[in-house]
């Protein structure tokens, strides 16, 4: 008769096969198993990938995608998965991520036939960063903000216009620069009124020729004139106040500094962002 140890023993190896057996099933069961991406190939790794994107698992996408452009650094495969991967970073909120593997990509594939989608991505992708940033200033004091981040976004999606002014994406690109060149004229013309408010009226009168000479055509471009010839009126540049009058009354016969309404008026910001919606 075995003893008790040999006993003891041939229950805990029984006990053990039978968990290892159980975690597998468990395993098969609730889907915990993933394709081995050590050894997959090239086209089931962008299958992968490609389903993930799909199905709106971005997080799984830049999983398989980054693994395919590691094991597999050239070929047609790993060309689209940067562009891909890039997205998937885009579409999780990490723009950092996502700039460098678009900058990599244009440098490594200049004359690639989506190199515009990725210049068109990459411009996005800043405006997308920044777009909480803007809804949280639009009412702030604009004028010890530094919008050089805004900026940016706004020569991203220029430099995809001068060097592919037919792509299919310059038309959503030339409507985002609409509004960011706004929402930069909207800073020179409140930083201006801010100076104009303290007395400071060569510093508003600066303003105010930067707001016109760099953002024409703008929103705020009968602001900016009505800030010049309120600001000369104050200096008592009664000439230079004259004509930027003039001019004021002649191209927005209706703005409020005509009557004696302006600038003490309701803000200036308005609803310039006709991206939010749906997002």
């Amino acid at each position: 008769m075995p003893s008790t140890r040999v006993l003891t023993r041939l229950a805990l190896l029984s006990l053990l096969a039978l968990g290892t057996t159980g975690c597998q099933t468990m395993k098969g069961w609730f889907g915990g198993g993933e394709p081995d991406t050590e050894t997959l190939p090239v086209e089931a790794l962008y299958a992968e990938a490609r389903e993930s994107r799909e199905g709106g698992n971005y997080s799984r996408a830049e999983l398989y995608l980054t693994r395919l452009t590691g094991r597999f650094p050239f070929g047609p495969y790993t060309e689209q998965a940067q562009l891909d991967l890039a997205y998937a970073q885009y579409k999780q909120g990490k723009h950092e991520d996502a700039t460098s593997t678009l900058d990599r990509f244009v440098r490594t594939y200049p004359t690639h036939p989506a190199i515009d989608y990725a210049y068109y991505l990459r411009a996005l992708n800043g405006f997308d960063r920044d777009s909480s940033f803007l809804q949280r200033i639009a009412r702030a004091d604009m004028s010890a903000r530094d919008l050089t981040r805004v900026q940016a976004s706004f020569e991203a999606f220029a430099e995809l216009l001068r060097r592919y002014p037919s792509s299919r994406y310059a038309a959503d690109s030339r409507q985002r620069m609409v509004y960011l060149k706004n929402f930069l004229a909207r800073h020179e013309a409140t930083t201006g009124l801010y100076y104009h408010r303290r007395g400071a009226y060569v510093s508003a009168i600066n303003r105010a020729k930067y707001l016109l000479e760099t953002y024409p055509q703008s929103e705020f471009e009968a602001d900016g004139i009505a800030l010049l010839a309120s600001s000369h009126a104050a200096l008592g540049q009664d000439d230079l106040a004259a004509d930027a009058r003039r001019v004021l009354e002649k191209n927005y016969p209706e703005h409020p500094y005509l009557s004696g309404d302006w600038p003490e008026r309701g803000g200036l910001w308005g609803q310039l962002n006709p991206f939010a919606a749906g997002r």
